[in-house]
């Protein structure tokens, strides 16, 4: 074994006590890392899987221009039949075709704006949420029938309730009037103002009746086993389509690009915090390796004059610290691994989560992701950060004079 290294991790336990504490230090500032991480990381998940889920899918399949335009002339040929050569082609059937237009909704005295969105009745809940957030009544269930489904703001504002008649009236794909009444069968509330406020949805065959469609929608939405397969069954969907379509394919990003951008920013924002606490780490680690140097003056003055370099030294510093980092980065990532592993499955909660959650449409408790980014991010930073802190006192080496370092106490 090299002298250095033996050296090195020797000097580590001439103060027990005193490296047992920083070592400490650096365990619990790992474990804190590894879970915040690993636990900001599922919640980013879950709130990605809550947003793909109300809204877009994870992939679809567009006309091209019509994410940007959302005009109604923009649409996918023969959709259903394209929707059942997905689900071969993928082999899920977790693909379902939409179709959509803006229009005027009304009752009796009351009228607003709304977008309505054909879909499959028995297909739209393996595509996505809203199905389930209908709090009174029910989900559509005749592809073909007369009825509608809207939010709970827009029935609040219309003064509507299951069973009332509403009057919708927009513009058909070939520029004619596109007006009909319908039934209203459930009324959901999916915690997005938003959506809740000018949203409805009608089954897809009455909606191209009405509009005009004939066997067109606006988009088939596939959903890929995973956030991590998105790419990869985004490919298989391209593959997949007629060479001839002149189609293209979107991931949840582009459809849906504020998203990212705003998970982005809440995680730089959170290593603001990370970062206090890196620099509390490392200056801890400076003190501790200052006051090494400084107590063995004496002994590295002799070493010095025997012919040792000053550079040489420094680098059993450094090999010190590396070596207090790495125990404490291995024993960090271990214990805080299993805190992660064990709320993986069980789940994560505190008072008022779950009151939270159920305004906005999340669970009552967040799972924390187990991933090499969680469990080794934190951790390498601060075995990084500790030994940049110990280069002062190993540069104070090189202004050590061996005559006066034996002189000194």
């Amino acid at each position: 074994m090299n002298i250095t290294f033996r050296l090195a991790w020797r000097n580590l336990w001439r103060r027990k006590r005193r490296t047992w504490l920083t070592v400490g230090a650096m365990v619990f500032s790992n474990i804190l890392l590894v879970f915040m991480i690993s636990l900001q990381l599922g919640m980013y998940e879950m709130m990605i899987v809550n947003a793909l889920k109300a809204q877009t899918g994870h992939l679809q399949v567009q006309a091209p221009g019509y994410k940007d335009d959302f005009k109604i002339r923009q649409v996918v040929p023969n959709a259903k039949q394209l929707a059942d050569d997905l689900r071969q082609g993928l082999a899920t059937e977790e693909v379902a075709v939409r179709a959509a237009a803006f229009a005027l909704i009304s009752s009796g005295d009351r009228s607003y704006g709304a977008q309505i969105t054909g879909v499959e009745p028995a297909r739209e809940s393996l595509v996505s949420s809203l199905p389930g957030l209908v709090t009174e009544g029910g989900f559509l269930s005749d592809p073909m029938a007369e009825e509608i489904v809207i939010g709970s703001v827009l029935a609040r504002n219309l003064r509507v309730g299951v069973g009332d008649e509403l009057t919708f009236i927009g513009s058909g794909r070939d520029g004619s009037f596109a007006a009909a009444v319908v039934d209203v069968v459930g009324i959901f509330e999916s915690g997005v103002p938003d959506m809740d406020r000018g949203f409805a949805q009608v089954p897809l065959g009455f909606f191209q009746d009405a509009f005009a469609m004939g066997d067109a929608g606006h988009a088939v939405v596939v959903m890929a086993p995973g956030l991590l397969q998105v790419g990869a069954t985004q490919a298989r969907v391209e593959a997949l389509l007629p060479a001839d379509a002149d189609l293209v394919v979107h991931d949840w990003d582009a459809l849906l690009p504020g998203l990212k951008q705003a998970i982005q920013a809440d995680f730089v924002s959170a290593w603001f915090m990370y970062g206090i606490l890196i620099i509390l780490v490392a200056f801890s680690v400076l003190n501790t390796q200052l006051m090494s140097v400084l107590e063995r003056t004496k002994e590295f003055g002799i070493v010095m004059s025997l012919g040792v370099t000053p550079g040489r030294l420094g680098r059993l510093v450094l090999l010190e610290t590396a070596l207090m980092g790495i125990v404490g980065m291995v024993l960090g990532v271990l214990l805080g691994g299993g805190l992660v592993l064990w709320l993986h499955f069980n789940g994560f909660t505190y008072p008022g989560l779950e009151e939270m959650g159920g305004k906005f449409n999340l669970p009552g408790r967040i799972y924390p992701t187990v991933s090499v980014l969680g469990l080794l991010t934190g951790p390498l930073i601060v075995l990084a950060a500790s030994v940049v802190a110990s280069f002062y006192p190993a540069l104070r080496l090189r202004w050590m004079e061996p005559v006066a370092a034996m002189r000194a106490a």
